[in-house]
């Protein structure tokens, strides 16, 4: 049995050309440095500004495909009123405003040449009666380290430096999901500073539209979170593990995986992993919330239909240590599950790096057939470095209906993600991507926002659009939140 596999080798950083997404002059009228100066003055937290000694590393995302943006000023808020203080600012000097929790987005819109508001000092846990209360610059990595002190966690996603914020906001695909919900399902209020510089509290009672819309809308759209509180859920052993098969099987490894994962108890989360990263590579890999013995007469169901598996690691750990598995840092310490610096949402022991990509994804409202599940295995094959990631829906994610909240895609089995890194990446994913579109259709999650989607209003939030829209012109007429693709 070999050792578990670190999901982060799918995902590791290559050498693709840098984008110029923002660079160049702004287009719009510079305030004065006394501006600035009375912004910085007016913040507890800090205001990092061209020239300054870390200006270089605050500015950066996670991605280095975003590295020629240059933004005016990167604000580290240190509470809701430094947020509401850059709000007003830019509001009232028409500065672009970008906001920030993990500096994810697929399509660099946490930064722009304006200001980035960062809400990463913002990141303290606490839980109370079954409820937690996470500040929205929280990483995931904290966030289940330290509600996992108390015995308890919330459903999310694996990457450890993911701020809770941008997940939760576009609808939140994670480990738990199929039990649990999304990591929107399980939030039940949020504040947020708005467009007018008002601090709201919304939840079903209070500001429901805006509540509502903050459930599968869309980070960005609609203000800034500073808060979120969620339902917990009580932690016990689970089980995580990983199978591989010869690649010969892949065709059929997928479609066996996606007539399989509906027949289990919600209690299994699965995902599937075709790769090209180094040699060709079938995975499917998963928590299961019980034990061993359970899970792996599950996962023999599997092998039966699909073959003799090459290499098998299924190991009963506890919760928090699952977590640890997943995010690709089982040897390290919840610190070194960071990157590495000293800004806010880094440490200095961190040992995560950055990762240079490319990415689209799909929804899949229907099972591949035959002929599309050939043509996927068939896009992979292709020269290149790259990997397409399917994770599981179903169980708790499908009794939500599709109108309850912002997020559409509640009879969806399962999400598509293309992911390449390295030369011809972006080459790579748009083939790819429209290779698969008449097997998958035009649906597609907003958390993996992709700048060149066609259609995207519909893709990311289908029916939902229409009332998308009338919340946004409720709370920001003036479209104070400015996104490429933004409602």
């Amino acid at each position: 049995m070999r050792p578990a596999p670190d999901r982060r080798t799918f995902l590791r950083a290559g050498g693709l050309a840098a984008l110029t997404l923002g660079a160049g002059s702004p287009a719009w009228a510079a305030p004065a440095p006394s501006d600035w100066n009375a912004l910085g003055r007016g913040l507890d937290g800090r205001l990092v500004r061209p020239g300054d000694a870390v200006y270089d590393t605050a500015r950066r995302l996670f991605n280095p495909a975003f590295d020629a943006v240059r933004p005016a000023g990167v604000a580290y808020c240190a509470h809701p009123s430094d947020v509401v203080e850059c709000v007003n600012f830019a509001r009232r000097t028409n500065v672009p405003l970008a906001v920030r929790s993990g500096g994810h987005s697929y399509g660099g819109w946490s930064t722009g040449t304006g200001l980035v508001l960062d809400v990463s000092r913002m990141n303290k846990v606490t839980r109370t009666a079954g409820r937690a209360t996470v500040g929205a610059g929280a990483k995931l990595v904290d966030v289940y380290d330290r509600l996992a002190a108390s015995g308890v966690s919330i459903p999310a996603g694996t990457c450890p430096t993911v701020g809770v914020s941008g997940l939760t906001l576009g609808g939140g695909i994670g480990v738990v999901s199929r039990k649990y919900g999304l990591t929107c399902d399980a939030m039940e209020s949020v504040q947020l500073v708005t467009a007018d510089g008002r601090l709201l509290t919304c939840d079903a009672d209070h500001h429901p539209d805006l509540y509502w819309a903050s459930r599968g809308g869309g980070g960005g759209n609609l203000g800034v979170a500073v808060s979120f509180g969620f339902r917990t859920h009580a932690t016990r052993e689970v089980t995580v593990f990983f199978l591989h098969w010869p690649w010969a099987k892949a065709a059929r490894a997928l479609r066996a995986w996606q007539s399989w994962m509906p027949t289990t108890p919600d209690e299994m989360w699965s995902t599937m992993h075709l790769g090209n990263d180094g040699g060709t590579d079938v995975q499917v890999g998963g928590l299961y919330l019980g034990d061993r013995a359970a899970c792996e007469r599950l996962l023999d169901r599997l092998a039966d239909r699909i073959g003799p598996v090459s290499t098998t690691f299924v190991r009963q750990t506890s919760h928090r240590h699952a977590m640890m598995i997943m995010a690709g840092c089982s040897t390290l310490s919840v610190s070194q599950c960071h990157r590495p610096g000293s800004l806010p949402g880094q440490t200095r022991d961190g040992r995560l790096s950055r990762d240079n990509f490319r990415g689209k994804s799909h929804m899949a409202y229907r099972p591949l057939s035959e002929a599309g599940a050939r043509a996927l295995v068939a896009e992979v094959s292709r020269p290149g470095n790259h990997t397409v990631l399917l994770d599981a829906l179903g169980g708790a994610v499908g009794r939500v209906g599709p109108e309850a909240t912002a997020f559409p895609h509640r009879s969806a089995l399962y999400s598509v993600q293309y992911y390449a890194h390295r030369a011809g990446a972006a080459g790579w994913a748009r083939n790819a991507h429209a290779a698969m579109r008449p097997h998958f259709g035009d649906h597609a999650y907003v958390n993996y926002v992709d700048p060149e989607l066609s259609g995207w209003r519909a893709a990311y939030y289908g029916a939902n659009a229409t009332r998308l829209a009338r919340v946004k012109a409720a709370y920001d007429p003036g479209r104070l939140f400015r996104l490429p693709q933004g409602i």
